[in-house]
């Protein structure tokens, strides 16, 4: 029988024991205490570089209204199913689901470094040499390069891993909320495009019966030329903008069957009246601006540089020593009968030391990229939160300006109107020319197209104003 003699250990002999293998135990235990340590700076979340609160806001609310399911905030049954299909359907919002997924595997790859190894083997060999020939039948389970975790970098690089997962889930909820809020909006639009031709072939209809009426009066010579020709062209201004809205239609549902992700069904619900005052919830003009931070893009953004936090603490475990073990339990036989026997046990332990000594810089760069790194984390998020403040701030003031523009505009097509029923009344009397006839009508034309913009953009930016709380589409 052979004996074999590694260092100072104790002699290793198939099915042999070591005296020393107490003091492996001790020596794996100290170790497991040590891999407490942990070298990453303690995370503090950097301050909010905005406002405490929104311009035009006097005082803060406790009010979550922002916090409503979106089935909540949008009233509408036709809208509702249009966002229901895009949630199922929509690409985008698919690829950033898969993207979640691929983020937890990857976060589950670096978290299975944390946990030792184990392969089982079973080999077979037959060999010749020196004039003999023989085999050697062998099964072990063993562990390869298990690193003890003295300084946390195995765990500062899976809680990298972690936190990077998390961010990709807060990126799907932030495609979410756009997805959901790009549905609304391009709703609305084609909705705006639907009333604006209704208004058009109205208008279109008016005026192609004054241009009849003048038709009738210029052949019996009560009226010029020039008032015919007048006439006739208030009616073809009138189909170039009942073809340009029908194009703005069109556009609008083509951008619908994208987001969405099939034809527009047959089958949806009526619409409710375009001048209905709840096809959005109202949302309080008193609400905090830490509301803002409850957006997932800040989230996001908090979690990668949480990650790179991390980040920091794996470059500098990278300057100290690290401890591999690799272990091994076996039996080997040159008979398949006795493998499992007495006597044909073996076993291996060897532990492995590695000190940097010189490495050229790459350490002393590592720790200064994943510094640098951080740094550029902190300004990106505190970027987040200035753009979150802004878009709200924004939000609120469009919401209430347009809702005064529309109270104004109704006001200016009651003029309007009484102004054209005055000059058509004047023109047919004979005391006025076609001129301010004309001029009244387009006059009016363009206040009744000013008052649909007006309620569309104020319904749109209803909606922008809960994508940029983060809130309302639970």
């Amino acid at each position: 029988m052979k004996w074999v003699r590694q260092n100072n250990w104790d002699q290793v002999r198939p099915g042999g024991t070591s005296p020393n293998a107490g003091g492996w135990l001790v020596l794996l235990a100290a170790t497991t205490v040590l891999a407490g340590c942990n070298l990453a700076p303690k995370y503090a979340r950097p301050a909010s570089p905005v406002a405490g609160q929104y311009p035009g806001v006097t005082r803060a609310s406790e009010s979550h209204s922002a916090a409503l399911a979106w089935k909540t905030v949008i009233s509408e049954d036709r809208l509702k199913r249009l966002i229901e299909i895009a949630l199922v359907n929509n690409r985008d919002l698919r690829v950033a689901a898969l993207k979640v997924e691929q983020s937890r595997a990857e976060y589950r790859i670096a978290r299975s470094a944390i946990f030792p190894n184990a392969a089982g083997n079973a080999s077979y060999t037959r060999a010749h040499a020196a004039g003999m020939t023989g085999d050697t039948w062998s099964a072990s389970l063993g562990s390869t390069a298990y690193e003890v975790d003295l300084w946390g970098r195995v765990r500062s690089l899976n809680h990298q891993a972690l936190e990077k997962y998390l961010a990709t889930e807060e990126a799907r909820r932030s495609a979410q909320i756009t997805l959901i809020a790009e549905v609304a909006s391009q709703y609305f639009q084609a909705r705006e495009a639907g009333e604006q031709i209704l208004l058009a072939r109205r208008t279109l209809s008016t005026v192609e019966e004054s241009r009849k009426l003048n038709q009738a009066s210029s052949d019996i010579g009560e009226i010029n030329e020039q008032d015919l020709r007048t006439a006739e062209a208030q009616v073809e201004t009138a189909k170039l903008n009942l073809l340009t809205y029908e194009r703005a239609l069109t556009t609008a549902e083509n951008a619908l069957v994208l987001l969405i992700g099939q034809g527009l069904p047959s089958d949806l619900p009526a619409p409710q009246p375009f001048n209905s005052p709840h096809l959005v919830a109202d949302v309080p003009a008193d609400l905090p601006a830490e509301l803002a931070q409850r957006r997932p893009d800040i989230l996001e953004a908090e979690h990668t540089l949480k990650a790179a936090n991390a980040n920091i603490g794996a470059a500098r475990a990278a300057f100290f020593p690290s401890i591999k073990l690799t272990g091994s339990l076996g039996t080997t036989s040159s008979q398949l009968y006795q493998l499992f026997g007495a006597g044909t046990g073996v076993w291996s332990f060897s532990p492995q030391i590695s000190i940097p000594i010189f490495t050229g810089g790459q350490n002393r760069a590592d720790l200064d990229s994943a510094k640098l790194g951080a740094r550029i984390e902190i300004a990106t998020y505190e970027k987040a939160i200035q753009t979150a403040f802004r878009e709200v701030a924004d939000a609120l003031v469009d919401t209430t300006s347009y809702a005064s523009q529309i109270e104004a505009r109704q006001r200016l097509i009651v003029a309007q109107q009484a102004r054209f029923d005055l000059a058509t009344l004047r023109y047919r009397a004979g005391d006025d020319s076609y001129l301010n006839v004309l001029s009244a009508q387009q006059d009016l034309y363009s206040a009744q197209q000013g008052l649909i913009q007006a309620q569309a953009n104020r319904i749109v930016s209803q909606i922008a104003l809960y994508k940029a709380l983060g809130g309302g589409w639970k």
